[in-house]
């Protein structure tokens, strides 16, 4: 049987959250799509998906549609219908606690405070899968958490943010066609 990665990206549905900092996951995603020619266009799991083969193995780019923090039910859905492991799932999303434009790549971790990976754990029942975070940054003095992260990029933001997309798309290349380490040591800010 050919390996099998599920690479989920966190984010909200709908044009309302869409290029917000909360979706960077979403926008992973769509990167990856158009790197790896995988149309992102099938329904399953409370998901969108797309699915193809890539190197001999198969890859699945999923984007659930639960909203973010019930993200776990759509990654609990995928998991145990391909009964595959643990390590061989992929979760991209944002992350305050990381200067905007940075990636962090790790094998396992806590979910920190962000609800979604609070949500993919708790479904799960693990959290020894590999994640790469994007940082958005904190909220400035004048601004709440909640409207950060559902907040849009400034111009100069954007271009770090866009880097940082393209370079969190390479490092689940990385991660598939060699491993995680290489991964981390490439694109690890």
């Amino acid at each position: 049987m050919k390996k099998l990665y599920l690479v989920v990206g966190l984010g909200n549905p709908g044009k309302k959250y869409s290029n917000t900092k909360h979706n960077v996951g979403f926008d992973t995603i769509d990167i990856l799509s158009e790197r790896l020619g995988i149309k992102v266009n099938k329904i399953k799991h409370q998901s969108v998906y797309g699915e193809a083969n890539i190197n001999g193995k198969k890859v699945l780019l999923i984007k659930p549609q639960t909203y973010m923090n019930d993200s776990g039910i759509t990654v609990r859905g995928f998991s145990d219908f391909y009964k595959l492991p643990i390590e061989n799932i992929i979760i991209i999303y944002d992350d305050i606690d990381i200067p905007i434009g940075n990636l962090r790549i790790r094998k396992k971790g806590s979910a920190g405070s962000h609800n979604g990976m609070k949500s993919v754990i708790y479904h799960l029942k693990d959290d020894k899968f590999p994640r790469i975070r994007i940082g958005i940054g904190k909220p400035g003095y004048d601004k709440d958490l909640i409207s950060h992260v559902l907040g849009g990029f400034n111009k100069e933001d954007r271009e770090l943010i866009d880097e940082a997309i393209l370079n969190a798309a390479k490092a689940v290349e990385e991660i598939m066609n060699s491993d995680i380490e290489r991964s981390m040591n490439m694109y690890n800010s």
